[in-house]
C-alpha cells in the first residue's frame, strides 16, 4: 500500500485506510502478478475474471452476484462506445467495487459494514451485504435521494440512517465513526482503496472487449474515485505489457457541483469546494469529493482534462442516448455523454478519435428524471383511427 501524497509504503492491511504519516489516501499496488489475456479469456466475463490483479487471496471465496462483463455499445456509425454499467446486478458500477469490499469484509470476520451514499453505493452495499449475511448501515443525506435507489436499499434490508445536511456531512460522519469504533465496523466508501480495486476492472474490460486502448475515456465525476480507479487499471495493463498505450482521462462534472472542474479551469492545485452542490444528477451532487487528489493525479498523468455541463445538457443527452442508442441511463451517466458532445463541438476531441464514455448507472435508478421528458401520447377511439395513425407514422 502506498500513500498518494507522501509516497510512504506500507505492508498490505485491509484495515489501513489512511496514511498514518500524513492522513491522506492510500493506493494498493499489485506487484508482478502472473497475468495474461489468454488466461483471463478462458474464464467467464466479469470482475473475477481478473482475479490475479485483485487484492484477494486465492483461497478466499468471492461474494459475487455476477457483476462486470457489461456491454460496450457503439454509438451509430462512429468510433464512440458507451460502456453500460447500468447492466450490473444493482444497476450501477458500484457493484464492481462492492464484490471486492464485501468479500474482504466477510473474510475479516466483520459483522457490520457502513457507507455514506447518495444512493448507488447504498443499494449496492445493501445487496452484497445481504448476499454475505452481513448487516449494512447506510448514512444518507436528509434529501435529494432518488426514490429508486432508496427503495432498493430498503428492499435488501439495510439500516438506513438519515442525517441533516449534504452527502459531504454524511461522509464526514462515516469517516469519524469508523475512526472511533475501529474494527467493529468496516467502511465501504471509496476512501477504502480495496473498493477501487474492483472498479479498475472497467479498464481491463474495455481493452478486453475492443482489443485496443481508446484515445479518450470519459467519466462522470462525483466523489471522484471511479476516474482514478479506471486510470489505475489502464496503467497496470500498460506496466504489465498487456496494453501498448494509455488513454486520456476526461472527468465531467455538473456545473452546480464542480469543485474539480472549476479548479482545473482556474489552474488551481486544489478543489474549489461547493458547500451546497446542486444538480439534477444526484449521483454526482457532491461538493467535497474525498478522492479529489486521486482524480487530479489521473487526469494530469493521462494528459486529460475536466469539463462541466449544465442540467439542460444532461437531460438532452439522456434523451439522445435513449432514443438514438437505445440505452436508458441515469443523469450522471448522461453528464459524461454531454461532456463528450461538448468537447467534440468545441474541437477539443477530434471526431475521428476512439472514445469510450462510461455510463455509470441505469435510468431506473432515478425514475424522477425520466418524468421530465415529453412523450408522444395520442388518443384513438376506433380501430380505423389506430390504422390511420400507424399509416401516418410509417410514412414518416
Amino acid at each position: 500500500m502506498k500513500c498518494i501524497n507522501c509516497n510512504t509504503i506500507y505492508e498490505y492491511n485491509p484495515f489501513l485506510l489512511l496514511c498514518p504519516k500524513c492522513r491522506n489516501l492510500l493506493e494498493i499496488k499489485i506487484e508482478n502478478p502472473s497475468v495474461s489475456w489468454s488466461t483471463w479469456r478462458r474464464r467467464h466475463t466479469g470482475v473475477w475474471r481478473y482475479r490475479e490483479a485483485l487484492p484477494v487471496p486465492s483461497s478466499v471465496k468471492p461474494i459475487t452476484l455476477g457483476e462486470g462483463g457489461t456491454p460496450l455499445v457503439p454509438v451509430e456509425d462512429t468510433r464512440v462506445y458507451i460502456k453500460f454499467e447500468g447492466s450490473n446486478p444493482t444497476g450501477s458500477f458500484k457493484d464492481r467495487g462492492m464484490t471486492i469490499g464485501i468479500t474482504i469484509a466477510k473474510n475479516l470476520g466483520t459483522q457490520v459494514v457502513i457507507a455514506a451514499s447518495t444512493g448507488n453505493t447504498a443499494s449496492s452495499m445493501a445487496a452484497y451485504a445481504a448476499r454475505a449475511g452481513l448487516r449494512a448501515v447506510v448514512v444518507l443525506p436528509e434529501k435529494n435521494i432518488s426514490e429508486g435507489k432508496l427503495l432498493q436499499t430498503v428492499l435488501h434490508g439495510a439500516y438506513i440512517v438519515r442525517i441533516r445536511g449534504s452527502f459531504d456531512k454524511a461522509m464526514y460522519y462515516t469517516l469519524e465513526v469508523v475512526e472511533r469504533l475501529g474494527k467493529l465496523v468496516y467502511p465501504l466508501n471509496s476512501f477504502n482503496p480495496i473498493r477501487l480495486e474492483g472498479q479498475k476492472t472497467v479498464a481491463y474490460e474495455i481493452v478486453d472487449q475492443l482489443g485496443y486502448v481508446p484515445d479518450y475515456v470519459i467519466v462522470p465525476v462525483g466523489n471522484a474515485g471511479n476516474i482514478a480507479a479506471i486510470w489505475k487499471g489502464f496503467k497496470e495493463l500498460y506496466e504489465w505489457g498487456l496494453a501498448d498505450k494509455l488513454p486520456k482521462m476526461v472527468g465531467v462534472q455538473a456545473e452546480g457541483a464542480s469543485p474539480l472542474a472549476t479548479a482545473w479551469s482556474r489552474g488551481l492545485e486544489e478543489p474549489v469546494w461547493f458547500e451546497e452542490p446542486e444538480t439534477i444528477a444526484s449521483a454526482i451532487r457532491i461538493g467535497k469529493p474525498v478522492n479529489w487528489r486521486r482524480a487530479f493525479i489521473a487526469v494530469r498523468e493521462s494528459r486529460g482534462l475536466f469539463t462541466t455541463v449544465g442540467d439542460s445538457e444532461i437531460l438532452e443527452s439522456q434523451k439522445i442516448i435513449a432514443r438514438r442508442v437505445g440505452l436508458g441511463v441515469e443523469p450522471s451517466s448522461a453528464a459524461a455523454f454531454a461532456g463528450f458532445l461538448k468537447l467534440v463541438d468545441n474541437r477539443t476531441i477530434d471526431r475521428s478519435s476512439r472514445v469510450v464514455v462510461i455510463a455509470t448507472g441505469h435510468a431506473l435508478k432515478d425514475p424522477g428524471s425520466m418524468k421530465l421528458h415529453s412523450a408522444s401520447t395520442i388518443e384513438v377511439y376506433s380501430l380505423d383511427e389506430l390504422a390511420r395513425l400507424l399509416v401516418g407514422i410509417a410514412g414518416g
